[in-house]
């Protein structure tokens, strides 16, 4: 297990395209992180910078106490060197594999002796529920089977984080739920770090120890689920957040001696209490709110 620290980082494609701006974010030893947000609002490259399959244009990714790349000072670790599991949106596995072969496929990688790779395979698919499988084709599994052996693969070579990129989108309403049980549990039995990227809320309460909620390449609130509902720090955040979504209204703040602040909302007037009447007139910079 491991720490993840992503510093100010910023990733700009040609010619002009600004997908991160300035992301600061730390997640915690052995913490399940959610990175939520619509689509195109920079989730999925923040996701890759950490794997080390794009390089920051600006800032820092650290791994540890290893800074695995860094925008300005030219330093970028592969992929491969970083020691991490990543499970894609569509869990890309080897059709012409048998799924024994699908999980074993990082651990030849690394050249390790044939008993130790058939020791750990078997673990791995056991712990997953799928070690009466290992003989199959991906063909011949259904979305949750080819979803495990998807994770079998990320998880058998121990990696020090778990990277997940939307694994859910392509299993119906069902299976997700059951999907999201299985992995939070298995996280929290094997104590790993893990980010999880979705536009999903369910997923994200589901899931997260804490959320990221990110628009625009920006990020807009860090916290737990039940902080980010009670208290979202932004309109976008209060609005995103929610089903249905909250309804917004548009007044203008009054005050009345003798009667205090009030917000008048076309057809009808919203008396506040003295101290939030307060709290509204120090925040705002206009009579409209």
């Amino acid at each position: 297990m491991v720490k993840v620290i992503v510093d100010d980082v910023t990733k700009i494609f040609p010619p002009r395209t600004i997908a991160l701006r300035d992301v600061n974010l730390e997640i915690k030893d052995g913490e399940f992180m959610v990175i939520l947000g619509p689509s195109g609002s920079g989730k999925t490259t923040l996701l890759r910078i950490i794997a080390g399959l794009e390089v920051p244009t600006k800032g820092r990714v650290m791994l540890g106490d290893r800074v695995v790349a860094d925008g300005e000072r030219k330093i970028f670790i592969p992929p491969k060197d970083r020691n991490v599991g990543m499970v894609f949106q569509n869990w890309a596995l080897y059709p012409h594999m048998k799924v024994f072969d699908n999980i074993a496929y990082p651990l030849k990688l690394k050249k390790l002796p044939k008993n130790e790779i058939i020791k750990k395979v078997k673990e791995v698919a056991e712990a997953l529920g799928i070690g009466h499988l290992l003989d199959r084709y991906p063909r011949q599994l259904s979305g949750g089977q080819q979803q495990r052996v998807a994770l079998a693969r990320a998880l058998v070579k121990e990696p020090d984080v778990l990277l997940l990129d939307e694994p859910f989108s392509n299993l119906d309403a069902r299976i997700r739920v059951s999907a999201r049980e299985f992995v939070r549990a298995i996280q929290r039995k094997l104590k790993i770090t893990a980010i999880f990227v979705t536009h999903d809320q369910a997923d994200a309460y589901a899931l997260a120890d804490r959320i990221a909620i990110i628009k625009d390449g920006l990020l807009q609130q860090v916290a737990t689920p039940v902080e980010i509902y009670e208290k979202p720090k932004n309109l976008f955040v209060a609005h995103f957040i929610g089903e249905p979504p909250i309804n917004l209204i548009k007044g203008v703040i009054e005050f009345k001696e003798g009667e205090g602040y009030a917000i008048k909302c076309g057809g009808f007037t919203y008396k506040l209490s003295k101290e939030l009447g307060e709290l509204v007139k120090s925040k705002i910079t206009s009579p409209e709110v």
